[in-house]
């Protein structure tokens, strides 16, 4: 399948808590606690595709960023990559502006130092999600 690469956002906000998302996915028909993140659009740069989608998901921006890289999202069967960043220092800008379908995506903040048990528990079990963040638990 070619498909549109896509960014996934570690959000830590100026208070040391990660942003999550919590959010209804259909292809298993269920909620999932994940990160931040979208399509990029075509011709945009992937880090301004996080900053768009990091803002119109939960409200935040601003901070430092950086990149921690980027994975195939699933080369069994798609062409494209996620490209994964680390932004530090957000602060609340507004509310959410969800797009469609995303209506039912809610943000939760948690302290950055339960993150690793969101993984070992796998409470946080989107795999892009949990790859993001190991790298950034790992040094990114």
């Amino acid at each position: 399948l070619e498909i549109s690469d896509w960014v996934n956002v570690v959000g830590i906000t100026a208070d040391a808590r990660v942003i999550l998302v919590r959010q209804h996915r259909h292809g298993i028909d269920a909620e999932t606690l994940e990160i931040p993140g979208g399509c990029v659009d075509p011709g945009e740069a992937p880090e301004a595709a996080a900053a768009r989608e990091l803002l119109e998901e939960t409200g935040y921006g601003d901070g430092v960023w950086r990149s921690l890289g980027w994975v195939w999202s699933n080369p069994a069967i798609q062409n494209n990559r996620t490209h994964l960043f680390l932004a530090e220092g957000l602060r609340s800008l507004g509310p959410p502006q969800l797009g469609p379908g995303e209506a039912d995506l809610t943000v939760e903040l948690r302290p950055v130092g339960e993150v690793a048990e969101l993984l070992r528990s796998g409470e946080v079990n989107h795999s892009l999600a949990v790859v993001a963040l190991q790298r950034w638990l790992l040094g990114g």
